[in-house]
């Protein structure tokens, strides 16, 4: 028996509007019913150090994506049609799930790719609460998300961790079919930002209890889209915000002949983007070393899927 969410009646709970009623088993762009569908329950070690922390957060993966970009090292989960691996959780199942996780000392939750399931979310939140258990939530996205949606989030969640993917909508268009998308990140991110603004608050572990981290992955040959971002965010929001520039694109088997996706980043181009934030005033965040890419590509056929 699946759940029953009123707003899956007519989705339109991520930008994509598609309008399907997936209570009644249809499917929308993502692909996803209104099931709790997920990837992988794990333990994650390779987020942002205030995310992670020593112990790592207790990631929760849902599977279908919004977006569809042709580089995702999520693949095996992210895909919006076919088999993929995944598995049909109950609420009682994931919360039992997590709780064990949590009961190993781990005090964070993430949820991972979490735009076209927030009901959900809400209801794993809600639930975990209801059993006593307030772990620091980590809303971990591409930032494709609806603002108004997030702006129901406010005081579930405690930290942001969004994408900001792509400035020029050809490109977004090109390489995750959706025009639209800097525009839609940027009133998503907007929407973070006025929840948390620019300070990030830690506890005495080290980990982040309240913030906002925007994260952007380089890709091959899209340095000045890159800088196009940061100039965005510095002008707009602030340049004191917590960032992740990350160097770890790695091509995977669907793009190892495109012609410009089919090789790694350079650490001319990683080193030209992390210059120019540096101009722009960014001081805050972490950045990644330019050859670590093979380190953090999952494999979603095991249990932890980081550990390969």
């Amino acid at each position: 028996m699946l759940p029953v969410f009123k707003e899956l009646d007519h989705c339109t709970i991520c930008p994509r509007n598609c309008g399907v009623n997936r209570n009644a088993g249809h499917l929308g762009y993502c692909g996803s019913n209104a099931g709790y569908n997920i990837g992988s329950i794990c333990i994650h070690q390779g987020e942002e150090p205030p995310i992670s922390g020593s112990k790592g957060i207790c990631n929760i993966f849902f599977a279908r994506c919004n977006l569809q970009c042709l580089f995702c090292q999520n693949y095996q989960i992210s895909r919006r049609r076919g088999i993929i691996e995944s598995t049909s959780y109950t609420l009682e199942a994931i919360t039992r799930t997590v709780i064990n996780v949590l009961d190993q000392g781990i005090d964070s939750v993430g949820f991972v790719t979490p735009t076209h399931f927030t009901p959900h979310v809400r209801a794993i939140i809600l639930r975990l609460n209801h059993l006593g258990y307030k772990p620091i939530t980590v809303y971990n996205s591409n930032g494709f998300d609806n603002a108004e949606i997030l702006r129901n989030f406010e005081g579930l969640i405690d930290v942001y961790l969004p994408d900001f993917k792509y400035f020029d909508p050809l490109l977004a268009e090109k390489y995750s079919d959706v025009r639209d998308y800097p525009e839609v990140a940027k009133k998503a991110i907007g929407e973070m930002y006025r929840q948390k603004g620019s300070t990030m608050v830690m506890n005495d572990n080290g980990l982040a209890v309240t913030g906002l981290i925007i994260r952007h992955l380089v890709l091959p040959g899209q340095v000045k889209d890159s800088i196009e971002i940061w100039k965005w965010i510095a002008a707009e929001l602030s340049a004191s915000i917590s960032i992740s520039l990350m160097s770890q694109y790695y091509p995977t088997v669907h793009v190892s002949g495109h012609p410009h996706l089919g090789r790694k980043l350079t650490t001319e181009e990683y080193q030209e983007v992390l210059e120019a934030m540096e101009n722009l005033g960014f001081t805050k965040g972490w950045i990644q070393h330019p050859e670590s890419a093979i380190s953090y590509l999952p494999d979603f056929n095991m249990d932890h899927p980081f550990e390969g």
